[in-house]
């Protein structure tokens, strides 16, 4: 299945936006800005992206970046934000053709629409649901707050998708849950980083043992 297709007119309400949208003419301009972005991460890499490129790709002043981004790490946030929202309606519209009698093919929903974006979504590689970290251990002055997107990426994961289990499975949202949800994001991560290291479409015998090991740790929960 693939992913759910964006919605053009409603680009995310991101904490990195240094002005929301209000007219349509200005949110269509703000997503243009954002795919322009995803699509220079995979041709240039994030160190030599640049706000002015991104606006010459988008077909808009260079103005118009900045009036929505101070810098290109904010409009990478925005997009890692995009990301994150585009991954939850993902899930929901899995999960709307599950029963919630069963966690298995639940949690395999959440990992093959992860696959999906992987392979299918521009910038994805680069920027999934969080920015590469700056070069000094000072964050810039105008970065977002601490707890912000740029935190801690495969927390606020971890925090989406056990909303979205609790929901579906009629669990109780608790800490112990998210926490296992947590290390289950964390570990699912450093393997699919590692599939896609050793094949550029996702290595099938990693994948299956991601796949394994989800199972496998989340049973100590979800059973």
């Amino acid at each position: 299945m693939d992913p759910v297709p964006p919605t053009p007119s409603s680009p995310p309400p991101a904490p990195s936006l240094r002005r929301t949208p209000v007219q349509q003419r200005s949110a269509e301009r703000l997503v243009r800005i954002l795919d322009a972005c995803a699509e220079l991460l995979d041709e240039t890499g994030y160190e030599n992206l640049s706000t002015r490129a991104v606006a010459v790709r988008a077909g808009v002043p260079i103005g118009s970046v900045y009036r929505f981004f101070g810098n290109k790490r904010a409009l990478a946030i925005a997009l890692a934000h995009r990301n994150l929202d585009r991954y939850a309606d993902g899930i929901t519209h899995r999960l709307a053709g599950l029963p919630s009698t069963h966690w298995r093919p639940v949690v395999d929903a959440v990992l093959d629409e992860y696959l999906a974006m992987k392979r299918s979504v521009p910038g994805f590689a680069l920027v999934d649901f969080g920015v590469p970290a700056p070069p000094a251990d000072t964050p810039p002055a105008d970065a977002p707050p601490a707890d912000g997107p740029a935190a801690d990426p495969n927390r606020l994961v971890a925090v989406r998708l056990t909303e979205l289990l609790s929901a579906h499975l009629g669990l109780a949202p608790d800490a112990t849950l998210e926490r296992a949800v947590l290390v289950a994001v964390e570990a699912t991560d450093a393997l699919i980083q590692l599939a896609f290291r050793v094949d550029p479409a996702g290595d099938p015998g990693i994948v299956a043992e991601t796949r394994a090991m989800m199972h496998a740790y989340l049973a100590r929960v979800l059973d």
